[in-house]
C-alpha cells in the first residue's frame, strides 16, 4: 500500500494530464451514488459539514474520499476543506494506496474547470478574475492558463492583504497576477471569471458580465450558497458538473430552478455530454457561458488513478 502526500500529488498531477484524465473518465463508464452529506453542526452557510464520496470503475478501480469543510477555518488561518482518499482494487478489493484529500481535491476541482473552459470559454480568453483566495485560488489561475493564453491574472478577496499574497504567489509561477480591489470593474474587464468561495449571498452580479464572458462558479456546494445572481443565469447559456450533483445542491443552481429564472432544460449540458461530444459547448463570440461545479466522486477517482500509476509504476529506468 503506498501512502502518497500532498507534495507527491502536486509533482504528480500537471495540469495537462490531469484534465485529460477527467475528459478520459467523463467519456467511460464509472459508477458514482449520490454522495453522502452531513452537516455537523447547523450554522448555515458556515456549518461544518462531512462529506462521503465513492466511485468505481468495474473490475479495475475503487475509491472513497472523506472530505470535511470548516468554513470557519479561515479565521485559524487554516484550509477550509481536508479530507483523506482511499484507493482500492476493482478486481480483490484490496487497498492500493491513501492519499492526501485536500490536495487531491484542490487539483481536481480547478482542472474540472479547466476542462468545461475548454468548451465554454472563448478560445482568444486572456484576461482571468479569480474571486477567492483560498486553496483554490492558484490552482484555479494555473489550471485556466493551461487552457487558454492567459496573459493577465486578477485575484479578489475579502482581505486584500490576502490576494496579494496568492498574486505574489502566482508571479513567482510565472503569471502576471495582480490583486483587484474593485470587484466590480475587474468582472467588467475578465474573459473569465472564476469563483471559488462559501459564500451565501451573490458576489459576481449578472449586470456586470460584458458579452464573450466565461462565469466559472466553483466554490458553493448546498442549496444555502450562492456566488453569482439571478440575472448571471438570466443571461448566460449554463452549463454544469453533472446534472444530479448540481440541481440538488448548487444554490446557484436551485434557487434560480425554484424562483422560475432557470428551467431544467435551459441547463445546456454537463461535463458528461460536453466531454462526449454530444454538446459542442460556447457556440457564439458574444455568448455569456457559465459553469457551475459541486465536485463529482469519478474526477476524485481520475486523479486518484493518475497519481497512483505514476507512483507505483518506475519512470526513465528508475
Amino acid at each position: 500500500m503506498l501512502t502518497i502526500s500532498a507534495d507527491e500529488i502536486r509533482d504528480k498531477l500537471d495540469w495537462g494530464a490531469t484534465i485529460d484524465a477527467l475528459e478520459r473518465m467523463f467519456r467511460q463508464d464509472c459508477e458514482m451514488p449520490t454522495r453522502h452529506h452531513h452537516t455537523l453542526t447547523d450554522l448555515g452557510a458556515r456549518s461544518p459539514v462531512t462529506l462521503l464520496m465513492p466511485a468505481w470503475i468495474p473490475g479495475k478501480y475503487l475509491g472513497v474520499k472523506t472530505v470535511n469543510v470548516f468554513p470557519d477555518n479561515a479565521t485559524l488561518g487554516k484550509p477550509a476543506v481536508s479530507g483523506v482518499y482511499l484507493l482500492f482494487s476493482g478486481e480483490t478489493g484490496e487497498i492500493l494506496a491513501v492519499l492526501e484529500g485536500g490536495e487531491l481535491t484542490a487539483r481536481r476541482t480547478a482542472a474540472a474547470s479547466a476542462l468545461a473552459a475548454r468548451f465554454l470559454a472563448r478560445p482568444d480568453a486572456s484576461r482571468l478574475l479569480v474571486v477567492g483566495t483560498g486553496r483554490l485560488s492558484p490552482n484555479l489561475a494555473l489550471a485556466h492558463s493551461a487552457v487558454r493564453p492567459i496573459r493577465r491574472v486578477e485575484i479578489w478577496g475579502r482581505r486584500p492583504e490576502r490576494a496579494a499574497e496568492v498574486a505574489q504567489e502566482l508571479r513567482r509561477a510565472g503569471l502576471d497576477a495582480h490583486p483587484a480591489a474593485d470587484l466590480a470593474r475587474a468582472v467588467r474587464e475578465a474573459d473569465v471569471v472564476s469563483c471559488a468561495t462559501l459564500s451565501a449571498t451573490p458576489l459576481v452580479l449578472g449586470g456586470w458580465l460584458r458579452p464573450g464572458t466565461h462565469l466559472d462558479l466553483v466554490g458553493g456546494f448546498t442549496p444555502a450558497m450562492r456566488e453569482a445572481d439571478d440575472e448571471a443565469i438570466r443571461r448566460s447559456s449554463v452549463f454544469v458538473d453533472t446534472r444530479a450533483g448540481a440541481m440538488k445542491e448548487a444554490g446557484d443552481i436551485v434557487v434560480p430552478l425554484g424562483n422560475g429564472t432557470l428551467a431544467p432544460e435551459g441547463i445546456r449540458a454537463d461535463l458528461y455530454d460536453l466531454a462526449r461530444g454530444e454538446h459542442r459547448g460556447r457556440v457564439r463570440p458574444d455568448e455569456i457561458t457559465l459553469f457551475k461545479s459541486v465536485g463529482a466522486a469519478l474526477e476524485d477517482l481520475a486523479a486518484a488513478i493518475l497519481v497512483y500509476e505514476r507512483s507505483a509504476t518506475p519512470r526513465n529506468g528508475a
